[in-house]
């Protein structure tokens, strides 16, 4: 994929709809600019940062003891189960 953009006198750029759409952008994300050797590159902050937040986790669900992601479920439910429990002992 090779697309042209104009920057304007103000510094700014329209991102062509083909590599908004490779992406995954829309209407008020936002972007991150990073070097990558002698380039910049344009990424996706959330799927930047949740690739971040995968690295960070990883191994964690072993450890745990999570085999699958209905594991994951399951402690969310029991999580707001708590939630709401203690939400209803200081309303008593």
């Amino acid at each position: 994929m090779l697309d042209m953009a104009r920057i304007s006198t103000g510094g700014q750029v329209t991102i062509p709809a083909t590599v908004r759409k490779t992406l995954g952008l829309k209407d008020g994300d936002k972007i991150v600019f990073a070097q990558q050797g002698g380039n910049i590159v344009l990424l996706n902050s959330n799927k930047l940062a949740f690739g971040e937040f995968q690295t960070a986790m990883a191994g964690e669900a072993e450890r745990v003891g999570w085999a699958d992601e209905q594991d994951i479920v399951d402690f969310c439910k029991q999580i707001r189960h708590e939630l709401q429990e203690a939400k209803h002992e200081g309303n008593a």
